[in-house]
């Protein structure tokens, strides 16, 4: 099977079990702050079926990877959560939003730490012109969680970013959030369309800033 192909598998796989511990991490820190819908609903399981959307764990990343997108992006089945359950107010709904966000960042920080030290773990040094298995399918897992991070982080509904305002907005600035939702999706294809790309342009230094390695 060609280096591309592969690539290519394990980047719909990374993506998929990437996606799902980011929501599992929402239902989690839901769960802990007093919320268990997630809990009674099965969905605090790393178990894929549980998780999976047709459209966003499958259909997209594979339309992405066949037209040489240069990076994938996806999601899963929102866990469900009940906001008026959850402690702490304001400062508990930003935990619960930035939950699945901060999963992203630690695994592709544990990852690249990885790649950083793979002599330590008796892997060879990175070679530019081989094909390692060990450097590539832990790049691809780096990278696949900030792009997951970053992504999630823009303030437009339905991602993470917007409930992150949400929560930072006073009472009398409410009429944001509705207007935010009445336009999501508009706001979404301006956005992918034409500011994604340069968002994506932070990938290669801040992988290499955690790796030591050139992307």
């Amino acid at each position: 099977m060609e280096a591309q192909a592969i690539d290519g598998i394990f980047y719909i796989l990374v993506l998929i079990m990437s996606v799902i511990l980011h929501e599992v991490a929402h239902g989690y820190a839901a769960y802990k702050l007093g919320d268990s819908t997630a809990k009674l609903k099965g969905r605090l399981t790393l178990n894929p079926i549980k998780h999976l959307d047709p459209i966003g764990s499958v259909a997209l990343p594979l339309l992405l990877f066949l037209s040489n997108a240069p990076f994938l992006i996806g999601w899963a089945k929102p866990v469900p959560i009940d906001t008026d359950k959850i402690r702490k107010g304001k400062t508990g709904l930003r935990i619960v939003a930035s939950a699945g966000i901060l999963v992203n960042v630690v695994i592709a920080i544990l990852f690249g730490l990885c790649m950083r030290y793979g002599a330590v773990f008796g892997f060879p040094p990175y070679d530019p012109s081989l094909y390692q298995p060990f450097y590539r399918i832990t790049s691809i897992i780096v990278v696949t969680n900030l792009v997951l991070a970053l992504f999630n982080l823009v303030p437009i509904p339905p991602l993470d970013g917007s409930k992150i305002l949400y929560s930072l907005l006073p009472v009398r600035l409410r009429h944001i959030e509705v207007f935010m939702e009445k336009w999501a999706l508009l706001f979404l294809i301006i956005f992918i369309v034409f500011i994604w790309d340069s968002i994506t342009a932070f990938i290669p230094p801040l992988f290499t800033f955690i790796t030591g390695i050139p992307l």
